[in-house]
């Protein structure tokens, strides 16, 4: 898939899943296991800025990562690192992602009422 621009909708993404989490100083962190949710950052590329996201644990040791705005050019085979402040608390492969924010706009386009002349096609004038 070749995007007509950088910034095209179709590059961005807020969902993605990774496969079983390393973490690393506790395995997995409490909060998460208790709420099963956290709150935390993450970053996929290592210049990057840090994203504010949820992280969802699934029973596998995977996790679901929620974030607050889309990301650009999330790809399948890069690792999710995850930070609480500065302390660095685990990494997981990226296996999938949500849909784009251009898919979950088409959809959103779809879902709008009916145009006139469609209605007409439907139910013609009397």
């Amino acid at each position: 898939f070749k995007a007509p621009s950088r910034d095209h909708p179709a590059l961005y993404r807020d969902l993605l899943r990774t496969n079983r989490v390393h973490w690393i100083a506790e395995e997995p962190p409490a909060e998460l296991v208790r709420e099963k949710m956290m709150e935390c950052h993450f970053r996929f590329r290592h210049q990057m800025a840090l994203v504010p996201c949820v992280l969802t644990l699934n029973q596998d040791g995977s996790v679901w990562v929620t974030l607050v705005k889309p990301a650009r050019a999330i790809t399948p085979g890069q690792f999710a690192v995850f930070y609480k402040g500065d302390e660095c608390l685990g990494s997981g492969k990226i296996l999938r992602m949500g849909p784009s924010v251009f898919t979950l706009q088409q959809g959103k386009n779809r879902e709008e009422s009916p145009k006139k002349e469609e209605i007409d096609k439907i139910e013609p004038a009397t």
